[in-house]
């Protein structure tokens, strides 16, 4: 169960493990409806301004979800190059131009900071792309992810990427892909229990971002503004408009508010893209589209972060099994 389980969308990932970082690339090369929300204080993003429902743009050709910070924007050029190659685009006079959004997130703290996702990386994330499974974990943009950073990286675990999706009885498919990266812990929704995040001092047991801040614990060693953010795309079969696409990724996001604690912080740039690729007409409507995007970005979240593994300094979820 992937984002690829919706029609005309596929998905690649280029994963650099000099340090780790990459980039996560969803292709919708035929056009699809594209909103976004942006929900966190200190965002990333490329050519969101034109997912504004006022303005003119009509379609997207794919959206770029990478590490490096701000430098990592860079690799939404490489897969604007790709589909150019491929036809992809608007007619723009002798030329095609592919509209293809972004959102980063910053992992420079993980390994050499020097090496940062670039266009090659894009065009190998486009290139890669396929209606396959996905892969999850450290994987794509996921590769350097981290949570629970609110009393620092020293006591911060794994994050990474995951994704989910729903079938129901008339048709209606939504999807979600997340790249988990937050300053807050990740809470399974189904126990309330966490399964990453702000460890204790020794680094045994994880001591929780709610019980420092009711502990009056934070202090300076906490991670700064903008070193967080999670990232991702919800995609449907429904036929949206542009407003009613944006509608669907602001209710997107409360699946991000029911699994990270806490979510939306002035030092995350929490970015939800909304996908409509194809006509069907769900019974319920925008409601359905937008309260089933929510459970799968829920979903997606504690896939992402149960699939990480460790590297020094980082444990992850399955290193506290009892989680």
């Amino acid at each position: 169960m992937s984002l690829t389980d919706v029609p005309g969308v596929t998905v690649g990932h280029f994963t650099d493990e000099r340090r780790p970082t990459g980039c996560t690339v969803v292709l919708t090369p035929s056009g699809a409806v594209c909103g976004v929300d942006v929900r966190g204080g200190a965002p990333g993003t490329r050519e969101t301004d034109v997912l504004d429902p006022v303005n003119s743009v009509a379609q997207v050709h794919g959206v770029v979800l990478a590490g490096g910070s701000a430098f990592g924007l860079e690799a939404a050029s490489g897969a604007v190059w790709y589909l150019e190659e491929k036809g992809a685009g608007f007619a723009a006079g002798p030329v095609r131009v592919p509209i293809v959004p972004s959102a980063i997130l910053f992992d420079l703290g993980i390994g050499d900071p020097t090496i940062r996702p670039d266009a090659g990386a894009g065009y190998a994330a486009a290139r890669a792309a396929t209606s396959g499974p996905v892969a999850e974990g450290n994987v794509g943009a996921g590769a350097g992810a981290t949570v629970g950073k609110l009393l620092g990286s020293s006591r911060a675990m794994r994050g990474g990427l995951g994704t989910a999706s729903i079938r129901v009885e008339d048709g209606l498919i939504v999807a979600a892909l997340v790249v988990v990266n937050s300053v807050g812990d990740v809470i399974n929704p189904t126990t309330g229990r966490i399964l990453a995040g702000a460890r204790s001092e020794d680094g045994k047991t994880i001591e929780g971002a709610m019980s420092a801040l009711l502990g009056g614990k934070l202090s300076s060693r906490a991670s700064a503004a903008g070193e967080n953010t999670t990232i991702g795309v919800v995609a449907t079969n429904a036929g949206l408009t542009k407003s009613q696409a944006t509608k669907v990724a602001q209710m997107a996001q409360d699946g991000l508010a029911r699994t990270i604690v806490p979510a939306h912080t002035p030092w995350d740039g929490d970015t939800i893209f909304a996908l409509s690729v194809g006509r069907l007409a769900p019974s319920a409507g925008v409601l359905a589209v937008g309260a089933l995007a929510a459970e799968v970005v829920a979903r997606a979240i504690v896939r992402g972060v149960r699939a990480a593994q460790a590297i020094p300094g980082y444990p992850a979820a399955v290193d506290f099994p009892s989680r």
